[in-house]
């Protein structure tokens, strides 16, 4: 009797895969590694506008990582290979929604710190009609200003931290009122200083622009220039054509009537940023203020009746966050919409950690000069 029957037949051989199978297998496995590598590590973005000028610029490529702050896992695990939430020239969804997984975030090496600058998701469309699930939400760059338990204020642009004042990005730009003795700027000049949303005043005595420090410093020294002054929203006086939080969102607005928040983007707060585990006094001042985060972060029902507040269909006057959150601004401070217009970041939304720029690419510049050579291969800080 032969015992051997489950003994390899060595003189079998092996059929051979074919040309088409052989290219099957490898594009699977391409497509595989690339989605874990995108996932879970690093993946490209694209600056799509100013808000983040000078210090990254519109064209900008970079590479994003996503062990810094620990990966976040997909939350909508059924989407189209390589893409975010949009089907290229279809137009149409690339992800289905009937599955959504609980937020988890692997461990990473760090905490976002002040002064980094991060990926996220854009929080206002949490509840506004184009509804996204969170990791398939519109990708957005901003400077992390304020993290969890900080007590964050603007005073005249300034930003401050627990009474101290936070670094300002050394390229960052912002408004200035520039005085002329009334002829008009060299273009070369324009293009030199990076000086940009130019508009001249009507009676032609000079213009407003936004630039940085330096180039500010720079356009002193030009003959035809008078005075270079910050054009700074006065303390105290709130920006009614273009309100900031939590003004901007009065479906939490109280009999209090919001009395004590006539902010604007240049004077703003105090404002205690909230920490997971934080308790917060829940009244006509804080309502406006956390309400958002306690109901469509946190996913809770909100109703303000008179002077009461139910949470849940139960009456509160405290509310224990579940979450850390992070205060986010432009280094644009004058051209981006960020934290000071929708508030509070939650961390289920955070993406990653800008690295450094693999490519830049300016599409106003001619063909020749359209690569930024000078940017390439450059870290981000």
């Amino acid at each position: 009797m032969n015992w051997k029957f489950w003994k390899k037949n060595k003189s079998e051989t092996k059929k051979k895969k074919g040309a088409v199978r052989e290219w099957a297998d490898a594009i699977v496995f391409a497509v595989i590694a690339a989605t874990l590598i995108r996932t879970l590590f690093i993946e490209a973005y694209v600056i799509p506008s100013g808000s983040m000028e000078s210090s990254l610029l519109i064209g900008d490529y970079l590479f994003v990582s996503k062990v810094n702050y620990g990966a976040r896992l997909p939350i909508t695990p059924v989407a189209f290979p390589f893409t975010h939430h949009t089907m290229p020239i279809l137009g149409t969804k690339a992800y289905w929604d009937g599955i959504q997984l609980p937020y988890y975030r692997l461990p990473g090496f760090s905490d976002i710190k002040k002064g980094d600058i991060v990926v996220f998701n854009q929080p206002m469309e949490a509840d506004s009609p184009l509804y996204r699930p969170v990791d398939k939400r519109e990708n957005i760059i901003k400077r992390c200003q304020g993290t969890p338990g900080d007590t964050l204020s603007v005073v005249d642009a300034q930003v401050y931290i627990n009474g101290k004042p936070e670094a300002t990005a050394t390229h960052g730009e912002m408004a200035y009122n520039v005085k002329t003795d009334g002829s008009q700027l060299n273009p070369q000049v324009i293009n030199d200083l990076h000086l940009t949303d130019m508009a001249y005043f009507t009676d032609n005595s000079g213009f407003r622009v936004n630039t940085t420090v330096e180039s500010a410093k720079a356009l002193k020294g030009y003959s035809n220039i008078k005075s270079v002054t910050p054009d700074i929203s006065p303390k105290g006086v709130a920006d009614t054509l273009n309100p900031v939080y939590p003004v901007k969102y009065p479906r939490y607005k109280t009999t209090a009537n919001f009395p004590n928040y006539t902010w604007n983007i240049d004077n703003y707060g105090p404002i205690i940023i909230p920490k997971k585990g934080w308790t917060v006094k829940l009244d006509s001042l804080t309502i406006p203020v956390y309400g958002r985060a306690i109901e469509i972060y946190e996913h809770n029902k909100v109703k303000i009746v008179g002077h009461d507040i139910f949470i849940n269909d139960k009456k509160a006057d405290t509310y224990t966050f579940k979450m850390n959150y992070y205060w986010m601004m432009g280094d644009n401070r004058h051209n981006s919409e960020d934290s000071r217009f929708w508030g509070f970041l939650p961390e289920d939304h955070v993406v990653g950690k800008a690295l450094f720029t693999w490519m830049s690419i300016d599409s106003t510049a001619s063909f020749v000069n359209k690569i930024r050579w000078n940017r390439l291969f450059r870290g981000i800080h």
